[in-house]
């Protein structure tokens, strides 16, 4: 039977503690006009103490949505909150994406999703070597990133960070090709690796950030980052220099968006070249 616009929950959200800053809703509002879709998609902003709340009112139906997105800080309680998650989700503990189903909250976790995506859609062929992949940071972001990288194959995956116990209890999390490391060994271990990964806020906003050997990664290593204010942020212009390949980080966030969106008004949206631009007028319009 075809789905009834009258009977059909076509209305969306992203939740977070700030808000006002998420291109969410530019992204969805793209899609949901490009495909014809009679949905809304709107921020809500919940400061920790009543998320728990939220969730509960997302579940009775009382906020009429069928499901959104979670952001800072809510990621870790979306996932314990929900009825169900799925395999990938439990073992990095956090939630990203949420829909109702049967009467029942469920959760899953896209940025790992939209990360390889970003990669294979603007450098095809980036993880032909998957031999030793290097992970600055190991903040709530690396999970994914780790996660991913181990799932793509791989062999040895090591994670820098200022913090040797952070980057050790990811080791411990996501297995043996998982290495923890302290900053200070960042030049070591990426002497010939074939893929460089920036999980911090390290050159955010135009921030300076560290100078790193990257002439001594391999030469067809490429070198990515997750933050994507600026677009070319320090460390890909640093490896640019050197003559690497490097991919920005907009495409991680258009990609994970695209399962949340099929879920929740049952079209599987293209991330193309116009959601590009319209994300890159936005950026330069509200940096």
């Amino acid at each position: 039977m075809a789905d009834s616009r009258e009977t059909v929950n076509h209305h969306a959200f992203v939740v977070g503690f700030p808000i006002r800053h998420s291109r969410s809703p530019l992204i969805h509002g793209h899609w949901l006009k490009t495909l014809g879709i009679a949905g809304t998609y709107e921020k809500i902003e919940v400061a920790p103490e009543d998320f728990a709340g939220f969730v509960a009112n997302l579940k009775s139906g009382a906020l009429g949505l069928c499901g959104g997105n979670v952001t800072i800080p809510h990621k870790e309680s979306a996932y314990r909150l929900a009825d169900a998650t799925d395999a990938l989700t439990d073992e990095l503990g956090a939630a990203n994406t949420l829909w109702l189903e049967d009467g029942r909250l469920k959760a899953t976790n896209t940025d790992g999703i939209g990360f390889l995506a970003n990669l294979d859609d603007r450098r095809p062929g980036w993880d032909r070597a998957a031999k030793r992949a290097i992970v600055l940071g190991a903040g709530g972001a690396s999970r994914a990133v780790i996660q991913a990288l181990r799932e793509r194959g791989f062999r040895e995956i090591h994670v820098v960070n200022r913090s040797l116990d952070r980057a050790l209890e990811l080791a411990d999390r996501f297995g043996p090709r998982v290495h923890g490391h302290r900053m200070d060994a960042c030049a070591e271990v990426m002497q010939g690796a074939d893929f460089f990964v920036n999980t911090t806020s390290l050159g955010m906003a135009g921030s300076p950030a560290p100078a790193l050997p990257f002439s001594t990664l391999a030469p067809n290593a490429v070198v990515t980052d997750i933050v994507y204010v600026p677009l070319k942020t320090d460390f890909l212009a640093q490896a640019e220099r050197v003559g690497l390949a490097t991919v920005d980080g907009l495409g991680m966030l258009l990609h994970q968006a695209v399962p949340g969106f099929e879920k929740w008004f049952g079209q599987r949206p293209v991330v193309d070249q116009s959601l590009r631009d319209l994300i890159i007028a936005d950026l330069k319009e509200h940096p």
